[in-house]
């Protein structure tokens, strides 16, 4: 288990994802108002970047062929995406966005 620091919460888009590479993992982050929530970037569909999608309240529409995730647990809500994607724990701490990154969340 090893914990990033990504940046200050104000410095993330509200209501938007923005991609952030760590280590060999893509990862979608999502801010909405006072909460930050990650998952992996790859579709499970088609490996579309889920942080390039629409967001609609806590679901992200891959920006590919539509399939709906969860944001705050990386649950597939739609077709075609048959699979989740890995979810990764955040906590916000003096301002700034911390992700762990456990071994049973890489994404692949």
């Amino acid at each position: 288990m090893t914990e990033h620091a990504i940046g200050a919460l104000e410095a993330l888009p509200n209501r938007a994802g923005q991609r952030f590479d760590i280590g060999e993992d893509r990862i979608a982050v999502f801010r909405v108002d006072d909460a930050v929530y990650a998952i992996g970037d790859r579709c499970s569909h088609a490996e579309a970047s889920l942080a390039e999608g629409e967001l609609f309240d806590l679901e992200v529409e891959c920006p590919r062929h539509g399939a709906e995730f969860d944001i705050t647990t990386g649950e597939q809500r739609s077709l075609p995406a048959t699979k989740p994607v890995p979810c990764y724990p955040t906590e916000i701490r003096n301002g700034e966005v911390i992700i762990t990154i456990t071994s049973e969340a890489h994404d692949e």
